[in-house]
């Protein structure tokens, strides 16, 4: 739900422009933000406005005046997709923010609020992450082309603040999870691929069910209303040129995290672990204390809570 602390009469101001918003989180955002009735909201699908189009992009920022963007549009995927797709994640995440962050600039809009990732940090950043760790080193393997990508975009912010005095803030939002997820075993993250597995196997009467890596490795979660509400917090209330984390402050390791979903499923077979996988980056953990200091945000939903809304929306969604 909106934060009753709105500041009163900032959204009936605004025009929106809303990229992803077709997408997994970009739908919440959207929701979020119609229920605070923004003066405008344009949440174009890439058939109406392809941002790698950059005479597109000025055409529809010059009809529909925006004063405000969140761009929540990527190309993204879990290790297996990013494994696949180093090249086309650098290029198409890079491109299609490097443009509209420009193009807005010369239409005169007033804020932009980038989302990154957590996959800009380095590989072996202290835990919890903080946000002046973000360039000590290089970001794990497998999906480094994907954050250096996003994390080009803070510098671009950053230079535009100082050159243009562009407002633009940047976000790093956490992995994220919930109803309406990727659930597609290729492109999926860690929850829905597990929860579709699991699920898999529960109805078949599987014996056991094989999953990457060693399990060893600790991640943090982050409701996908939650993130859709500091998303917003964030938009109306931060101006700052500093990046700001977006998460829960909790993390859980791979293996344990497995057996909660098996167990919340309904599975009772085997987890066999495949070592010759990769793990990913061996741990993941934030430091949020900047997101309540800036805008007031703290995650509401526990994982339990959040698995649970998610599981059963994909019981509904993918009924036998």
């Amino acid at each position: 739900m909106p934060n009753t602390n709105t500041v009163e009469g900032f959204w009936r101001q605004k025009r929106v422009l809303l990229t992803g918003g077709g997408g997994f989180l970009g739908s919440f955002i959207r929701e979020n933000l119609e229920k605070r009735s923004p003066a405008a909201l344009f949440a174009p699908r890439k058939r109406e406005l392809d941002l790698l189009d950059r005479d597109a992009v000025r055409s529809f920022l010059a009809g529909q005046r925006p004063d405000l963007i969140i761009h929540a549009a990527g190309v993204v995927g879990g290790i297996g997709a990013n494994r696949i797709h180093p090249g086309r994640f650098f290029y198409e995440n890079a491109t299609m923010g490097i443009q509209l962050i420009e193009e807005a600039r010369l239409a005169g809009v007033e804020k932009f609020v980038c989302l990154g990732t957590i996959c800009a940090y380095p590989k072996f950043a202290p835990v919890p992450f903080r946000e002046d760790d973000l360039w000590d080193g290089y970001p794990e393997e497998t999906n480094a082309p994907y954050g250096i990508a996003k994390k080009a975009l803070l510098v671009q912010l950053q230079g535009y603040r100082e050159e243009y005095a562009f407002n633009g803030i940047f976000l790093l939002p956490v992995n994220l999870y919930g109803p309406r997820d990727n659930f597609d075993l290729e492109t999926s993250h860690v929850i829905p691929a597990m929860i579709r597995k699991f699920e898999h196997a529960r109805r078949n009467r599987d014996e056991q069910v094989v999953l990457w890596g060693d399990g060893t490795p600790t991640r943090e979660f982050l409701y996908v209303e939650d993130a859709a509400e500091a998303i917003v917090l964030a938009a109306e209330r931060y101006d700052g040129p500093q990046p700001v984390n977006i998460g829960s402050g909790r993390e859980i390791s791979i293996r344990d995290l497995a057996q909660l979903i098996a167990r919340m499923v309904g599975y009772g077979g085997e987890i066999v672990w495949d070592t010759t996988r990769p793990n990913g980056q061996p741990r993941r953990l934030l430091d949020v204390e900047r997101a309540m200091h800036a805008f007031g945000f703290k995650a509401s939903t526990t994982l339990d809570e959040g698995l649970k809304r998610t599981i059963d929306w994909f019981h509904t969604s993918f009924a036998e």
